[in-house]
């Protein structure tokens, strides 16, 4: 399977917006710099997730974006969805409409991995990432320790 770049930047804007918000607005720029994305690739990214009502821009000096409900409720199905409609969505064979082993090969093998994947992104939170960030963050910035 493979995801695009605009996928995986919208999922990891989200992540970013999710544990730096604290009730406030975060800007691209502060994204960008995190993340190291170009700031110009968010500002194509952002509005199609706003568009999806996963976040919501804020006017103003302190102005940035936010998400519009809790982490949470917010899936990564959602976000796949809102970017790139035909990663989940169901395969088919158009020019081979008559073909018995691609109705066998679709029923058997992707409508099951659709049916899959499609329940296990709506399962998986933006709070489940930002948690797993924290953890890999925390374990990270623990002391070294020395042996003699």
């Amino acid at each position: 399977m493979k995801i695009s770049s605009k996928v995986e930047c919208g999922i990891i804007s989200l992540v970013d917006i999710c544990i730096y918000s604290n009730d406030s607005a975060v800007t691209v720029i502060n994204i960008s710099a995190r993340q190291n994305i170009s700031a110009k690739y968010l500002e194509q990214i952002l509005p199609q997730l706003r568009q999806a009502n996963i976040i919501r821009s804020v006017k103003g000096a302190k102005g940035g974006y936010t998400l519009t409900r809790p982490a949470e409720k917010i899936t990564l199905r959602d976000v796949i969805n809102a970017l790139d409609s035909t990663v989940l969505s169901d395969v088919t064979f158009r020019d081979r409409e008559d073909c018995l082993i691609a109705d066998a090969l679709s029923e058997c093998l992707w409508s099951k991995m659709t049916a899959y994947l499609q329940d296990f992104t709506g399962n998986v939170t933006l709070r489940d990432l930002a948690d797993r960030y924290d953890r890999l963050s925390a374990a990270g910035t623990a002391e070294p320790m020395y042996y003699i």
